[in-house]
């Protein structure tokens, strides 16, 4: 598709299963290959043929995802334009449908495979895992649950992507407003925030009506599935099977316990240093002291050679790796009208590379985004050498581990952006927001254990258990005037409509990437080789030993949060 900015892309190896003119989006063209590979899995007389076949099923796999990202690539990068929001639904109604139970047979096959327990140890203990897992979920009559989920999650995104306002008469998108939200001027910022919160607002009501479907089609999946609500089918189709929802539940007792009155203490601080009677929801972004917003850049291609720079001197391999992403355009990385919000990496199966998307608009966020994506990225690079397609991805969380841990490790570079007293604030704005999004983690992870643990309940007492998780993790801003926008904010999180459950998995990671950031205090060289060595094990290994080989313990109670907020409370008293 013309609208992707880096065209066509050799695959990292030359297909040897799947001819190279096949029509991806035509499930005419795909169906015949489903039909080899079950063939094929009957033929196979050895060990070395069952490996062989699933590197064929892996490339057909990674061909098939790379037809997907690209589609939802082009149609991310322009919500507006009928081509490419056609060929993404295309694609999600008529292929994917299809897929679904033409995978499942192979998993089937695979699974009543005689060789398969010979397979070697523990090189296929993962995957052998997962495969069991979605075998056991499979259902038919789920697939065109899920086909409506995901149309459903468009319509949510293009709602929130075409969303503006209009300010000092100029139309901007909610996220060009977020600038505003850094001005020193009180009034404006205000103004600004009224704007946005009231856009979304106006849209309250398509939003929830969007989230109701969403919950009622989910439901009826965990029901099809034989589970007594979504929370549970969740948690087994996300493969947590080093995890349970207690132990979120203990996460989220750790993050009140721990983290709430280093938050409450940051704002305190802020308070008193802005003078003001209360902190309002426009006072949480400027700088306390009133000085104008860190600006990193004017344009994006500034950004992108000055976190070049970073990556430079922080380690040849991770710098190579950006470039060459630079080199074969996997970046867009500018806001504009009609671009979907938000940020993410998207890996490009078959040629093995990755692309990073944004929304930059000048601001100290976009440079930890910039460096939170290509910590993804280089995870995607670090797993090009391996074949087996389910294991260049990893459980996320541990991928979030490679994002975020690049942003504290890259945060040691920021003079290549600022001045040594701009670079200290945004080390310090990085470090506070670590402390402030915790419970923001806490807040949204629990409002979903509440949802999917409450089948049939109403919107009302929907809102009121949002209600109770703000008191409960919010801290101590004034929302008076404003009660609506409170009881909606969770409108704005994506991941509720897009991916339920996924969103514990950032504060699970973010104590991960605060330890690799201990451990390169200690000895940077080490922790850098650890981590690149975690990224390039790929999924192949559970989660335990992820974080093990990143020098990291895999636990999320108290025990680890306490050390780690003491950490960051050290780094802070030392930044003014």
């Amino acid at each position: 598709m013309d609208l992707l900015p880096f065209g066509q892309l050799e695959a990292y190896k030359p297909r040897q299963f799947v001819p190279a003119n096949t029509d991806l989006g035509d499930w005419k063209q795909i169906e015949p290959l489903f039909d080899r590979l079950e063939a094929r899995a009957g033929e196979a007389k050895a060990v070395s043929d069952l490996e062989a076949w699933l590197v064929g099923w892996s490339e057909m796999n990674a061909a098939l995802d790379e037809e997907s990202s690209r589609r939802y690539i082009a149609m991310t990068c322009h919500t507006e334009n009928a081509e490419a929001k056609a060929a993404y639904l295309h694609f999600i109604e008529h292929v994917e449908p299809n897929l679904k139970p033409r995978q499942f047979k192979l998993e089937q096959i695979y699974l009543a495979n005689p060789l398969r327990t010979q397979l070697p140890q523990p090189r296929y203990q993962v995957f052998d895992r997962d495969v069991k897992v979605h075998v056991e979920l499979f259902r038919p009559e789920n697939v065109p649950l899920e086909t409506e989920e995901a149309k459903l999650g468009q319509q949510y995104q293009e709602l929130s992507g075409s969303l503006t306002v209009q300010f000092k008469g100029m139309e901007k998108t909610l996220p060009q407003m977020a600038p505003y939200l850094e001005e020193p001027d009180r009034p404006l910022r205000q103004e600004a925030w009224e704007a946005t919160a009231n856009r979304r607002l106006q849209e309250s009501e398509k939003f929830e009506n969007f989230f109701d479907e969403l919950v009622k089609l989910r439901e009826q999946i965990a029901k099809n599935a034989g589970f007594k609500n979504y929370l549970e089918y969740a948690f087994r189709a996300r493969g947590r099977f080093d995890y349970t929802p207690e132990d979120c539940t203990k996460f989220h007792d750790a993050i009140e316990k721990e983290v709430m009155p280093m938050l409450r203490q940051l704002q305190a601080r802020r308070r008193e240093l802005l003078k003001v009677p209360a902190l309002r929801p426009w006072d949480l972004s400027v700088d306390p002291l009133n000085r104008p917003a860190l600006r990193p850049f004017e344009q994006v291609d500034q950004m992108i050679d000055k976190t070049q720079s970073i990556f430079n001197r922080l380690d040849h391999t991770l710098a190579s790796g950006f470039q060459t992403m630079q080199e074969r355009h996997l970046l867009d990385l500018a806001n504009r009208k009609g671009k979907a919000p938000g940020g993410y990496q998207s890996t490009l199966s078959e040629a093995r590379l990755p692309f990073i998307f944004m929304n930059a608009v000048g601001l100290q966020r976009d440079v930890e985004t910039m460096l939170h994506e290509a910590g993804h990225a280089f995870h995607a690079l670090a797993t090009r050498h391996e074949d087996l397609y389910a294991y260049r991805g990893a459980p996320i969380e541990f991928c979030e581990v490679a994002s975020m841990s690049m942003e504290l490790l890259g945060n040691e570079f920021l003079e290549e952006f600022y001045s040594p007293e701009d670079a200290n604030r945004a080390r310090r704005k990085h470090l506070e927001g670590i402390i402030d999004i915790f419970p923001w983690i806490a807040t949204v992870d629990a409002f979903q254990h509440w949802i999917y643990s409450h089948p049939g309940h109403n919107r009302a007492a929907r809102t009121q258990a949002w209600l109770d998780l703000m008191k409960r993790f919010g801290g101590d801003t004034d929302w008076s005037g404003f009660e609506m926008v409170r009881a909606n904010l969770w409108h704005r999180q994506l991941h509720i409509f897009l991916y339920p459950f996924y969103y514990v998995e950032y504060g699970i990671a973010q104590l991960g990437a605060l330890q690799v950031w201990a451990n390169s205090k200690k000895d940077k060289a080490k922790a850098i080789a650890d981590y690149q060595k975690a990224l390039s094990l790929g999924g192949s290994r559970p989660l335990p030993e992820l974080f093990a080989a990143a020098g990291c313990k895999f636990d999320f109670s108290a025990a680890t949060v306490k050390p780690l907020m003491e950490l960051v409370k050290t780094e802070l008293a030392k930044l003014p």
